[in-house]
Formats: C-alpha cells, sequence, structure tokens
C-alpha cells in the first residue's frame, strides 16, 4: 500500500471517518421496509470476495477511517463471514468493528464474533409479538432473535443496541414495550424513521412515523435526560433516567442530520455510494479485479470520490416514487 497522511474530506469540509461495508445482499428474512417478497440476489461473482472485503477496510483505515460497520442483507448468512471480522477485527488504527444484524444468528455466532474483534452490535427488532415479528419480516422467528440477544449479552460486547422503524398502523403500538424490553435487558434502543428506499408494497407516506412523536409518547412514560452521546453516527441520545438504557433517535425526515455527516457506504458489489438517498457513486469493484496488486488507483479513486459526495439526501414522503429505487438490502442496512 502507498504512503498517504491525506484524510477524506468532502467538499463541505466533513471528514469521513466511518464506511459501511455490505458484504451480501441476501438476507434469511425480508422486512417490509426494506425488501421485496420475492428477491431475485446476485451472482456469487458479481459479489465482492471476502478478500476484497478485507482489502477495502484496509485501504480506507489507511485513509483515516476509524469505525467500520459491516452489513448486509443479513452478513451473518455470508458463508465463512467470521473470517472476515478475524482478517480486520484488530487493524491498527481502527477504533471500532462494529455489526448490523437481524439476530437470527447471533446464538451460535456471538462469542466468536466478540473474540475477532466486534466492539458493539446492533440487532434490529421491529416488534416483541411473535406473529406480528413473522408479518414484519415475513420468514422471521422472534424467539430466534431473542436467544440471539440473550446470547450476545452474556458475551459481554462493549454495546448492544437494538434497531426499530416503526410503522403506522403495523407496529407502532409498541414504542414504550420495546424501550421497556431494552430497560429489562441493560441494553440500549434507537427508533429510526422510515426510509423511502425501493418499491414495497404500502405508502411510507401513511405508514411514517416521526420520531418527533415517538418521543413525546415516550417522555409520557419514561424521565428522559437529553444527553450529548455520540456512537459516531447519526442518532441523537436521551438516557433512560435511573437505568442503563439510552435511547437513540434515527431521523432523516423530522431532523435532517446531513450537516455532520462523517460516513460512505460500499454496497457488496463494491458501489461505493457517497449518500444513502442520492445515486452518486463510484465502482470500486473494477480497480480491485484490474489491479491486485496496487492500491494506488482505488485510493485514488475514493479521494476523488470526496468531490462527488452530495449535501445531503432530500428524503420526501410526498414524492410519487421513492427517493432511490435501489432496496436498503442492496446499500446495505
Amino acid at each position: 500500500m502507498v504512503n498517504s497522511t491525506q484524510s477524506l474530506v468532502d467538499q463541505f469540509g466533513r471528514q469521513v471517518d466511518y464506511i459501511r461495508l455490505s458484504i451480501t445482499d441476501r438476507c434469511d428474512f425480508r422486512c417490509q421496509y426494506c425488501m421485496a417478497e420475492d428477491m431475485t440476489f446476485l451472482p456469487r461473482h458479481e459479489v465482492l470476495s471476502l478478500e476484497e472485503c478485507a482489502r477495502i477496510i484496509k485501504v480506507f483505515v489507511h485513509l483515516g477511517v476509524r469505525k467500520v460497520r459491516i452489513t448486509g442483507g443479513e452478513p451473518l448468512v455470508r458463508k465463512n463471514a467470521l473470517w472476515l471480522f478475524e482478517e480486520v477485527g484488530q487493524l491498527t488504527g481502527l477504533k471500532e468493528l462494529v455489526l448490523t444484524t437481524n439476530g437470527s444468528q447471533l446464538e451460535f455466532k456471538a462469542d466468536a464474533l466478540r473474540k475477532s474483534g466486534v466492539k458493539r452490535i446492533n440487532i434490529s427488532v421491529d416488534s416483541l409479538q411473535p406473529a406480528r415479528f413473522k408479518s414484519i419480516t415475513r420468514t422471521g422467528d422472534l424467539a430466534k432473535v431473542l436467544a440471539g440477544i440473550d446470547s450476545a449479552i452474556a458475551t459481554g460486547f462493549e454495546g448492544i443496541k437494538l434497531n426499530t422503524v416503526l410503522m403506522r398502523g403495523i407496529n407502532d403500538d409498541e414504542a414504550v414495550d420495546l424501550v421497556q424490553f431494552a430497560i429489562d435487558k441493560q441494553i440500549d434502543i434507537s427508533f429510526i424513521e422510515e426510509m423511502p428506499l425501493g418499491e414495497v408494497n404500502h405508502s411510507r407516506e401513511n405508514t411514517f412515523v416521526s420520531n418527533i412523536t415517538t418521543l413525546k409518547q415516550l417522555q409520557s412514560q419514561y424521565s428522559l435526560l437529553e444527553t450529548k452521546h455520540s456512537s459516531g453516527g447519526p442518532a441523537a441520545y436521551w438516557q433512560v433516567a435511573k437505568t442503563k438504557t439510552k435511547i437513540g433517535f434515527i431521523s432523516p425526515h423530522s431532523h435532517n442530520f446531513c450537516e455532520s455527516c462523517n460516513r460512505v457506504r460500499i454496497t457488496c458489489q463494491g458501489e461505493l455510494y457517497l449518500c444513502l438517498g442520492q445515486d452518486d457513486k463510484v465502482d470500486l469493484m473494477p480497480l480491485l479485479r484490474a489491479f491486485p496488486n496496487d492500491d494506488t488507483p482505488i485510493i485514488e479513486a475514493i479521494m476523488n470520490s470526496m468531490k462527488i459526495k452530495p449535501k445531503g439526501h432530500d428524503f420526501d414522503l410526498q414524492r410519487p416514487r421513492p427517493a432511490v429505487i435501489r432496496f436498503m438490502s442492496h446499500t446495505g442496512g
């Protein structure tokens, strides 16, 4: 790898020190807001190898990235995924290796993930009612996820957080129950406003739940203390008084957080997206494969990509079509 003292700073002066890398578009769930019920997944040759994923991470860490989140699809359904965590988990300069998962595989993989260097883990849980959970995920078994959460807690990660997308008329009556579950488990929880990505079988304008509404509801039940805590991402956190639980709110609609954006995303096809809600991208896979022993062209492409990172995502739920046609599972959850 060539020597470089450059850091990743975009045209608006924002430093990028956080990447989210999807290692597969496949998932054992079919969550309503994330993908279609009948998905066609990519053939293997169109997906980054795990060695290519590791190479990308090493290049970004060399360029000053300090936090790497592995996503999917469901990353833990990728064969030999643990190798990647072991390969990059101890990189010099990498402050945090973290994982986003649906929890279905955690019961048997949590311990190995922790030993490989994963410090924090986010687990997507949108309902605590088995039948409703099955409806939202289309294929998910809540019991497996709950067992995975318990396994993760027992393993002793530095941080465990639930991620929840509330949808009006679907699961918006469970906000308090989910927070109480997090309090009882002594873990954190974040509420994420549904994003207009990909064509789905419901109107997002009709199902949208503002985090402003959710916060007011929770304040009527709990004493919440606003904090300056940051996990390196876009969430604003409130501490539940006299508990170990923090509640995060990721609010791309009700509170645009783009002015402080510090992240980019790489899909499992090696597409470097500069913004979740825009189509600006740079294709890294051709460079990875054309220059297997020379990182210089990849570094140059990444550095140049900072010139096209947009100011913001500009989500608008009233548009007749989603802001971005690609599914969340394609970009990386």
